[in-house]
């Protein structure tokens, strides 16, 4: 039962970052289960599996706040399942020490570029003016899909911050559509894992539960922060926490010195909080620009 409610919390914590961010459950799932010290694709088995339920409440939340573009949610997902098997495949075929390296160093580099990414640039008002081809959904899905299935996370890092990038949809769709299209990657990838897991590799179902009952009770309030919550300020803090936590696991799986890993993760500790006060920052002086702006606009 302890179990149940550890991962329940864990669930509802990370549902809440991805929800509102479009990315990052399965980074934080992950992440939380590794350090734990579940093999890598164990771990990443158990946290697609929670996802299958995750992501469907997720997407019943965004429509019902209407936050999908249908079209972009087909074109991406049936790349992404694709993606998604190969990625599953490939990271149970690595052995356990290489497995863990890459899927730490992976998911390492997803909370840094979260990090850099809400924290210092400089998001816009990204609004559509097209819609995104199918020529360019669909090698973001297949990549994406590999990315989140062999690193154990990164269909959100990979799929919602290019969206957002390439302005052809506007932000809320892209979270919307992205959390939707995840339930399809998530299915294949468990297809994927299922299969091809060694027989001596056993998932703890209680662990996938907790991971699932959290994130669905919680899809419904991330749904609503996503029109609510500033994103610079709960990226940054999200994508701090996973790096230094998978820096430490990374320095922990090389043997590297106490001496070393005492700097490394003050550094880790200083840059995160840098950008979380650079966020913070922002997200004040973007709220006084609007508030004089909207001062400045004359009525009528």
């Amino acid at each position: 039962m302890q179990t149940l409610l550890l991962f329940g919390l864990a669930g509802i914590l990370a549902q809440l970052v991805d929800g509102s961010l479009g990315m990052a459950f399965g980074v934080t799932a992950t992440t939380t289960l590794v350090t734990l010290g579940t093999a890598p694709a164990v771990a990443s088995a158990a946290v697609h599996l929670a996802e299958v339920g995750t992501a469907l409440a997720s997407g019943a939340a965004h429509w019902r706040f209407r936050n999908i573009d249908w079209r972009t949610v087909v074109i991406l997902a049936v790349p992404g399942a694709v993606g998604a098997v190969l990625g599953a495949y490939v990271l149970t075929s690595l052995p356990m020490e290489f497995a863990e390296v890459w899927i730490t160093a992976v998911l390492l580099l997803l909370g840094l570029y979260v990090l850099v990414r809400f924290a210092f640039l400089r998001l816009g008002a990204l609004v559509a003016t097209r819609r995104p081809s199918a020529r360019f959904l669909a090698p973001l899905g297949l990549v994406a899909g590999f990315v989140d299935a062999s690193g154990g996370g990164g269909w959100g890092p990979v799929a919602t911050t290019t969206l957002l990038s390439s302005g052809r949809l506007e932000p809320r769709k892209v979270v919307g559509s992205v959390d939707t299209s995840e339930f399809i990657v998530a299915l294949a990838a468990s297809a994927g894992f299922l299969l091809t897991l060694p027989q001596e590799h056993e998932l703890n179902y209680t662990v996938v539960a907790g991971l699932m009952i959290g994130g669905v009770l919680a899809a419904p309030l991330a749904a609503w922060l996503v029109r609510k919550l500033p994103p610079r300020v709960l990226g940054a803090a999200a994508g701090g926490l996973i790096v230094f936590t998978n820096a430490r696991t990374l320095l922990n799986a090389t043997d590297t010195g106490s001496t070393v890993t005492t700097v490394v993760l003050t550094g880790v500790g200083v840059l995160w909080a840098v950008g979380l006060t650079a966020a913070i920052r922002s997200v004040r002086e973007e709220r006084r620009r609007r508030e004089h702006e909207a001062h400045e606009t004359p009525v009528g």
